[in-house]
C-alpha cells in the first residue's frame, strides 16, 4: 500500500481499509436485518421493472454484446434464459430495480438498493459465495455508498444538478464486489478509485421525464463491478479519490463537501439502519407530502372536493426537484411531480403503480386538481431537509384550514416498514411469484446460496402457460 501508518492515511485508504477487513460478525443485528430486508425488497422491485421498456432495453444491449466464450456468470431477474457477464447482469438487474420509483432510498438523497444489491448479487452468483459473505459485502457497499453522498453535502451536490444514485453508486457496487472477490486494502483502494472516476448522473432527465434517470442506477453497477474486476487483475486506481485536491470527487461534486462523514464513527455507527423502503411508486421527496395528503382524505372524506383550496409547505431542494408544472408526458415524468402524485393521492387514496398508467396520467380531472394545488416556500423545511424528508399539506375547512405536517414519511426509520409489509408489497406488484419462498430465502439469507434467491424470482411454468 502507498503508506502503512493509518495516522497518515487519507480517507480513501482509511476506507478501503476498513471494507478489506470488514467481516459477518462485525454487523451488530440490526444492521444485518436491513440488509436482509433490503435484498427481499429490492428483487421485489426489480422482477416488477423487469418489463419496463428500458429494463427490456438494456437486456438486449447486453445479450447483443454476449459473455466471453458464450459462458455468462450471472443471469438477470425473470429472464431464464439470460447468460450474462456480471457487470452486464448488475446493470441490467439495477435498471429493473430502478426502473418504477419503487426501490429503497436514504436521507442521503440517493438509491443504494438499486445499485449495490445487484452488483453483489451478480458477483456473488459467479463466485457462488456463502449467504454471511453476501450480507457482509452489501453492508459495506450501502455504508459507503451511504458515506459517500453525505460527504458531498446531498442537498448542495443535488443543487449542482447530480443525481446521486449515479455520481456515488459506484464506489458502494465497488466496495460490495471488493468483498466478495476477496481484495485486500491495497486492491480495494484501487477499486474505489476507478469507482470514483466514472462516477456520474445528470438530473437533466426531469427536463422531459427522459429514461436516463432508470438507467443511472444500473450503470452505477456496472462501473462497480467493473472497478472491483480490475482492481483484482492489478488495475490501479487513484488512492485519494475523495480528498485529492485536483480532480478529486469531493471537490469536483460539491462546493460544500466535507471529507469527514466517510470515517467517522465507521464501523461503530451504521448509516445503512436509516435507509427507507418505499410504500409509493414515486420520488421519495414526495413521500411526506403523500402521507399528509392522504391523513386529510380520511379526516375530510374520501371522496375529494377538486375545488377545495389546498396549500403545500416546500423546501427550496423539492420545489427545484419536484415542484415543476405538471403536463402528461411519461410516467417518470408524473413519478417525480409533486403535484400529480398530490392529486392522486387525494383523487384515488394510493399513490401505486397504476396511478402510472397512459390513462390516469393524462386524465383531465388529476391534471386540474395538480394545477390547482398552491406549492408554498417554507424556510422552516429548508431547515430540516434532508436530515427529514418533511413536508405538510394543508386544505380549507369551511372558514379554517387544517393542516397536517409529516417529519419522516412511511417506510423511513421513524415509521419503518416491516417484513410483512414489504411481502405485500412485492405481492401486489409481482403475482405470480412464490413470494412466500422468496421471502423465505431472503430474509434468512445466511442459510442459503444467491442461486437458490435467483432461481426463485425466474417465471415459474404455470405463470407463464396462464399468460
Amino acid at each position: 500500500m502507498a503508506n502503512n501508518n493509518n495516522s497518515d492515511e487519507g480517507a480513501t485508504l482509511r476506507l478501503a481499509r476498513w471494507v478489506a477487513g470488514l467481516t459477518y460478525k462485525d454487523l451488530p443485528a440490526r444492521t444485518r436485518d436491513v440488509v436482509r430486508l433490503a435484498i427481499f425488497d429490492t428483487v421485489g422491485c426489480g422482477v416488477y421493472g423487469f418489463q419496463t421498456p428500458w429494463t427490456q432495453a438494456l437486456l438486449k444491449w447486453a445479450q447483443a454484446g454476449g459473455a466471453a466464450g458464450g459462458k455468462g456468470q450471472a443471469r438477470a431477474w425473470n429472464e431464464p434464459q439470460s447468460a450474462l457477464r456480471v457487470a452486464d447482469a448488475a446493470m441490467v438487474n439495477g435498471t429493473s430495480a430502478h426502473a418504477f420509483e419503487l426501490d429503497d432510498y436514504h436521507n442521503a438523497k440517493l438509491h443504494p438498493g438499486a445499485v449495490v444489491i445487484p452488483a453483489a448479487l451478480a458477483m456473488a452468483e459467479a463466485q457462488n459465495v456463502s449467504g454471511e459473505r453476501l450480507v457482509t459485502a452489501i453492508a459495506a457497499g450501502y455504508e459507503v455508498m451511504i458515506r459517500s453522498s453525505l460527504a458531498l453535502e446531498p442537498s448542495a451536490a443535488r443543487l449542482r444538478g447530480w443525481h446521486l444514485t449515479g455520481a456515488c453508486g459506484p464506489f458502494g457496487a465497488a466496495a460490495a464486489c471488493a468483498v466478495l472477490l476477496g481484495l485486500d486494502a491495497e486492491r480495494t483502494a484501487w477499486a474505489l478509485g476507478l469507482a470514483g472516476t466514472q462516477g456520474a448522473g445528470l438530473w437533466a432527465f426531469n427536463a422531459d421525464g427522459a429514461m436516463s434517470k432508470r438507467l443511472h442506477a444500473g450503470k452505477a453497477a456496472h462501473s462497480g463491478v467493473l472497478a472491483a474486476e480490475l482492481a483484482a487483475l492489478g488495475f490501479t486506481g487513484p488512492t485519494q479519490i475523495y480528498e485529492t485536491a485536483d480532480g478529486g470527487f469531493l471537490k469536483a461534486f460539491s462546493d460544500k463537501s466535507n471529507a469527514a462523514p466517510l470515517t467517522h464513527e465507521l464501523g461503530k455507527v451504521y448509516h445503512l439502519d436509516a435507509v427507507s423502503i418505499k410504500p409509493y411508486s414515486c420520488c421519495g421527496s414526495t413521500h411526506a407530502y403523500i402521507d399528509a395528503a392522504l391523513q386529510l382524505r380520511s379526516r375530510l372524506g374520501s371522496r375529494w372536493d377538486a375545488s377545495r383550496p389546498v396549500q403545500v409547505g416546500m423546501s427550496k431542494v423539492v420545489d427545484v426537484q419536484c415542484g415543476f408544472d405538471y403536463k402528461p408526458s411519461s410516467a417518470l415524468n408524473a413519478q417525480m411531480s409533486l403535484r400529480y402524485c398530490l392529486a392522486a393521492a387525494l383523487n384515488d387514496g394510493q399513490v401505486l403503480p397504476a396511478q402510472f398508467s397512459e390513462a390516469k396520467m393524462h386524465d383531465p380531472a388529476l391534471g386540474k386538481l395538480a394545477a390547482h394545488l398552491e406549492l408554498v416556500d417554507d424556510p422552516a423545511l429548508d431547515k430540516l431537509y434532508p436530515a427529514h424528508f418533511a413536508g405538510w399539506v394543508a386544505a380549507k375547512n369551511g372558514n379554517d384550514w387544517m393542516r397536517v405536517d409529516i417529519l419522516d414519511p412511511t417506510g423511513s426509520l421513524a415509521a419503518p416498514m416491516d417484513a410483512a409489509a414489504v411481502s405485500r408489497k412485492f405481492a401486489g406488484n409481482n403475482p405470480q411469484l412464490a413470494v412466500e419462498k422468496i421471502a423465505a430465502v431472503a430474509l434468512n439469507m445466511e442459510k442459503h446460496t444467491v442461486r437458490e434467491l435467483i432461481d426463485l424470482l425466474m417465471p415459474t411454468v404455470a405463470a407463464q402457460v396462464a399468460a
